[in-house]
């Protein structure tokens, strides 16, 4: 990710990963790809496990019921996986890392997801991150809508949600009223 290393980009692929883990390091590795990631080393195991544990930490974050909590979930996340800033030209470019350089990429998502997520947070509100209204959808999304107002994951459960509210309301409306 080189635009936009450690904001929407960061909390998107983040809330990708935690919605449908990855099986393997190789789907890992393809996943991360796909996001932009620069790659500087081969993915292990190590990497997948350590992922898993930086999402478990994460989801605890997106699951936090006040901004008090949630911010003392990040900053959590932020003292254990960030280091100083620095300066890196490694992808053809020069960008921020909020990490030691040589990590191992289970390392290195650590860094991206704490320190995007904070940046999310703070840039576009602490409620801008979250799980899809509909009771069973749980997909987590980063609410990256101009109002802040986003409630579902996708326009499908969206268009559920307003069938379902319809069918409420048509349902238990006298027979023979109208309905609007």
């Amino acid at each position: 990710m080189h635009l936009n290393p450690y904001g929407e980009d960061a909390v998107n692929l983040a809330a990708d990963l935690a919605n449908q883990r990855p099986a393997t390091p190789a789907e890992l590795a393809d996943r991360c790809r796909a996001a932009g990631l620069v790659l500087e080393r081969p993915v292990s195991r190590a990497d997948l496990d350590r992922l898993g544990t930086v999402l478990d930490a994460w989801e605890g974050v997106v699951d936090a019921t006040g901004e008090r909590e949630r911010a003392t979930l990040v900053n959590r996340m932020l003292a254990e996986a960030a280091a100083y800033p620095r300066l890196t030209d490694h992808a053809g470019g020069w960008h921020l890392h909020y990490r030691d350089d040589g990590q191992p990429l289970g390392a290195v998502l650590f860094s991206l997801i704490a320190v995007g997520t904070a940046l999310h947070l703070a840039g576009r509100g602490m409620h801008r991150l979250r799980r899809c209204a509909v009771t069973e959808c749980d997909t987590i999304f980063a609410d990256t809508s101009r109002t802040g107002r986003q409630r579902y994951c996708s326009h499908r459960c969206a268009n559920r949600d307003a069938v379902r509210r319809h069918r409420a309301r048509t349902a238990t409306a006298p027979s023979g009223a109208a309905t609007g």
